[in-house]
């Protein structure tokens, strides 16, 4: 019997750490070109990553409904390592459509990117959590 347990404790320690992707969690997106932002909350999918819009804010900075919030705004982010991501979709809520996009995580700032036909916007959103 203690040999059992001491086998199963070895095992435990020694088998790795489900980490989380280092991109999950709470954040901030940049303001549009209305001044509106949002809060996107980043977590494993089906298809990769995806970021659900949480929560809307005009540019006062006071919550306002959306048509969007509790969507996926961004879906099939496939992590490519050094905290970047490519070949996924997002929603940009300004434009009403869905472009090509990919990210970049350094620290706790994500660069953003939607692509169509070779013109890209980009946005730096703030990690709150």
């Amino acid at each position: 019997m203690r040999k059992l347990i001491l086998a199963l404790a070895l095992a435990t320690a020694a088998a790795p750490a489900l980490a989380a992707d280092p991109v999950e969690g709470l954040w901030m997106t940049q303001p549009d070109n209305n001044g509106n932002y949002g809060h996107v909350q980043f977590m494993p999918c089906d298809s990769g990553i995806c970021g659900v819009l949480l929560n809307a804010f005009d540019s006062t900075g006071v919550e306002r409904p959306s048509e969007h919030v509790n969507t996926s705004i961004v879906w099939a982010m496939q992590p490519q390592g050094n905290g970047t991501y490519e070949n996924g979709r997002i929603f940009v809520p300004d434009m009403g459509r869905a472009l090509n996009s990919k990210m970049a995580l350094r620290g706790d700032q994500l660069g953003v990117s939607g692509c169509i036909l070779g013109f890209c916007r980009e946005q730096t959103w703030t990690r709150l959590r």
